[in-house]
């Protein structure tokens, strides 16, 4: 784990909204066992400056400052990963963030115009061809150049963490993958066709286009490593249901490790106690071994 020189790698992890669970969850996981000792951290972000429970346009600042400092901090060598607390998206857009997300976020800090999000736990992996869109723009966002993007990013992915040819699952569109064109033609004309593009480059083994509503349970199952999702919910709503302590989101493509818990700022519960670090533990670990198979 050290890096060259013997030094361990430092992990910056930003609070996110500190009104939020975000530093109860961060300090539960930086005590925890479960941790590597080897690893330094560096807490980014003014907890004494937020009253749990109580969001204010400063914490949304606040927020932003950590995720500009974290960016920084990583492309000046200083940290060698980022892990994000949980931010309420609308109040920090309020406060002048021109973006979806935080995917979105380090991507334009780190000049990454290729990237995707990926959401990982328990026994399930799914990549995202579109993300924070509404649903009624989805089908004009997923085109066949997409999918094959997306494909190419969650294949090096798998195989950084295993060595191995991963298997991998491309979900259709519609429900029944379009029931061969009845119930849609995505699956023939836009998803079948970047399926057969991606078999052809040999860094996986695909299956697909298949039936949304059977395609988690098999890979939940064991016969597939991660599915390719078209949509958002998609892939995040079997994902949650299966792992939703232990899920972690992670943005490939970037040229620096970026991971986050997969939960939100639970403003509601904040401060009572209640919050499992169970997603933290896992959002840092998996910092933590994707730093190792980098080096």
């Amino acid at each position: 784990m050290a890096q060259p020189g013997g030094q361990s790698p430092v992990i910056g992890i930003t609070l996110g909204d500190a009104a939020g669970i975000g530093p109860e969850v961060i300090r539960a996981a930086l005590e925890s066992p479960l941790l590597d000792r080897r690893l330094l951290f560096r807490i980014l972000g003014d907890p004494a400056a937020a009253t749990p429970g109580k969001p204010t346009p400063a914490t949304a600042r606040n927020a932003i400052a950590a995720l500009d400092q974290a960016a920084r901090l990583a492309l000046s060598g200083d940290i060698a990963a980022v892990v994000t607390g949980p931010i309420h998206k609308a109040r920090m857009q309020a406060e002048g963030f021109p973006f979806p997300g935080q995917t979105e976020f380090f991507a334009d800090r780190w000049r990454a115009p290729d990237f995707a999000m990926l959401l990982t736990g328990g026994a399930l992996t799914v990549a995202l061809v579109t993300a924070h869109i509404p649903i009624i723009d989805v089908p004009a966002a997923v085109t066949t150049p997409g999918i094959v993007r997306v494909g190419r990013l969650l294949a090096a992915f798998l195989r950084l963490r295993s060595g191995a040819v991963p298997r991998i699952a491309v979900a259709g569109l519609n429900p029944h993958a379009g029931e061969d064109g009845l119930l849609g033609t995505e699956e023939i004309h836009v998803i079948a066709p970047a399926v057969a593009q991606l078999a052809a480059l040999d860094i996986a083994r695909w299956t697909g286009p298949l039936s949304p509503d059977t395609v988690f349970h098999r890979a939940a199952g064991g016969e597939f490593d991660a599915v390719l999702c078209m949509y958002h919910d998609q892939g995040l709503i079997p994902l949650k249901l299966h792992a939703f302590d232990q899920g972690v989101n992670v943005t490939l493509g970037l040229p620096h490790i970026r991971t986050s818990p997969d939960h939100g700022t639970a403003f509601d519960i904040a401060g009572a106690g209640r919050a499992s670090p169970s997603s933290m533990i896992a959002a840092i670990n998996l910092a933590a071994e994707l730093l190792a198979a980098r080096a």
